[in-house]
Formats: structure tokens, sequence, C-alpha cells
């Protein structure tokens, strides 16, 4: 079953997510944690989807951790977990270096234990210097007290003309304190320094969904994050469908403002839209009508009417804003009809 994707509004479900679908494909930073904590209502939620038979899977593109770390993490905050249930993007960009070097291969490996026990797994050999004659360079997050020398290290090699390879290239990183620079933000230092492109294996790209479905056998997945450039493309990508959860660093205007590859299928607060059905919003002549609201576009702006659950509020304003600019009709001002809503 897939309502993905007509890319015109939000869609609704009779029934709950979790029953809808078999597999949920979570995102963990800014989903199911921030800095390390529980995000409100997570760990109570992802529970009483588990309890009604819903496979829970962590999709992750942050490379620094192994999956048994991040499994008995997620055990330690009340989400039981083996490590057979996380996938990262270290798992993914390993088996595509493996795919295109001889076992045993040395690699020279940016980042931290996620990413060296990834690379053994696939037979290859990481080393620590591009004077160990590595055959490949992989780069993926490497924690806050990543040194500037294994940037530094990583230009020497790929200007040598090795191949290059990057976990992800996510710019920024949600944390305790708030948005820190994320493995995208290291690997424009080496394409600076270089020139070069890495070839890329994290979400939202094609080799990342092929690491998630070969891992968890999913029938009919449906990917939850908060961003739109990496899990919102990435269910696009592999033509799933998605919820978006507000718990994140997307924001209403960014959510409003979308392009059709990243237009979640559904959207809601945080996790306890997977417990819940999804409203309808219904189109009403050039308005788009969702429980209490209506949204319509006056002029270069888009406006909002009614009263009710602000969130149904936004799927209305995702609905007019995404009709239009689907009809040509771009730039239109949200700002007023997003400030009236108590997100």
């Amino acid at each position: 079953m897939s309502h993905q994707q007509d890319g015109v509004r939000p869609s609704g479900s009779a029934t709950a997510l979790s029953e809808a679908y078999d597999t949920a494909l979570l995102d963990l930073d800014g989903v199911v944690y921030a800095g390390g904590e529980a995000i409100v209502h997570a760990v109570d939620s992802l529970a009483s989807a588990r309890a009604g038979g819903m496979h829970l899977a962590y999709v992750t593109n942050n490379a620094l951790r192994t999956p048994d770390a991040v499994a008995e993490h997620l055990t330690e905050l009340g989400v039981p977990a083996e490590p057979s249930d996380v996938i990262t993007s270290a798992q993914a960009v390993a088996r595509l270096v493996a795919d295109q070097l001889p076992s045993g291969a040395r690699v020279l490996a940016i980042g931290g234990e996620g990413l060296r026990v990834a690379l053994r797994e696939r037979g290859l050999e990481p080393v620590e210097s591009a004077d160990d004659d590595p055959a490949a360079v992989v780069q993926g997050y490497g924690g806050p007290d990543m040194t500037w020398g294994r940037f530094a290290e990583a230009s020497f090699a790929v200007r040598r003309g090795l191949p290059w390879f990057a976990s992800n290239t996510d710019l920024t990183i949600p944390g305790a304190r708030g948005i820190a620079p994320g493995n995208g933000a290291a690997v424009e230092v080496v394409r600076i320094a270089t020139g070069a492109e890495p070839q890329v294996a994290g979400k939202p790209l094609p080799p990342m969904h092929r690491e998630t479905v070969l891992r968890t056998g999913a029938k009919r997945p449906i990917v939850v994050g908060d961003r739109l450039d990496t899990d919102i493309e990435g269910a696009f990508n592999g033509g799933v469908d998605s919820l978006l959860v507000l718990t994140g660093v997307t924001d209403a205007a960014q959510l409003v403002a979308a392009p059709p590859e990243h237009r979640p299928t559904y959207v809601d607060r945080d996790l306890r839209g997977l417990l819940t059905g999804q409203p309808e919003v219904t189109p009403d002549g050039d308005a788009y009508r969702c429980g209490g609201w209506t949204a319509f576009v006056r002029g270069d702006a888009l406006v909002l009417e009614g009263a009710g659950d602000a969130l149904d509020g936004l799927r209305a304003l995702c609905a007019a804003a995404w009709a239009f600019a689907g009809a040509g009709v771009c730039g239109l001002d949200a700002g007023k009809a997003i400030a009236g809503l108590q997100l």
C-alpha cells in the first residue's frame, strides 16, 4: 500500500499507522532522541507500536557508533533493541566500498568506531594514514572531537586520486544544546581542499535504502524522520510512504515550502503519530480543509481560517501551498498564516 506520492497534499489514514504498515524505519537523531536523551513521548509510543506487532528498525545517517552501541543506548532509554534492529550509513557505505574493492583492501577511515566496525564486517581493513597504502578513503561522522588533521589526512589521499566515499552528507546534526555541524560539513572541507566529489551512501540516496531493505526484510515500510532532505527524500526515492515528526530540524515554514521530493505522506508532532489514524485533507474548490481549518491563496499569500488542532491547520496549509506550487505559483507568503498556529 502506498499513498506516496501524488505530492499534492498530506494523506489521511483511517487506521493507526502502526497497523497500516508492518515496519517503521525510524531515524534516531531528532526522532527518538536528541543529545542522547529520549524525545518526549518517544519511549511510550514505540513500546505501544511494538506491542501492536509493528517491527521497529532504526535507520541512521550517523556513522559514529556501532549498531551494538546504538542498541545498548536505545535499551537504556527504555526502547529495547537488538544490534540487528539498527542500520547505519556506515554499514551502507561499507557495502558500497566492498562492491568496488577486493576483500582485504586497505581503506583510510576518517570517522569513528562505527565506520571501522562496518568496514571490517565487509572484509576491509581500516587504516589511519594516507601513507598506509590505502586503496580508498571513507569519511563518516567522527563526533565533536574530530581533529583538523583527520580532514587533512583525507585530503592528502583524495588528491592522490584514490576513490573517495562518504557515509552521508547531512550538514547538521541535532544535539541537546542545539544544531551542530554534521558529517556533510566535514565532507565539504575535503571537497574544498581537493575539488573531488565523493560517492555517498546515506539517506536520501539508494545505497542506504538498499541496505535497509536487505537487513529488515520490510514488506510495507514507513519511513519516520525529522529531515526533509534525508529521511523524506529517501522515502521518496525508495517509493515508500513517510511520516515527518516535528521534533527535530524541520519547522513549519520549511514544510510548507517543500518541493515534491521533500513532501511527507503524513505529518505529526512526534512519535505518537504512529499510534493514530491521520486526518484527511480535502479539497473544496481552490481551498483545502483539515479538521476545523481551511487554507487558500489570496493574492500572493497563504491564508488560514478556522480553529482547532494547530497541526490540522498546518496540514491544510501544506495542501494549499503544494497544490498552487504544482500549478506554477511559487513564492507564496506563508509567514502570517504560520504565525497564527501555535504548534
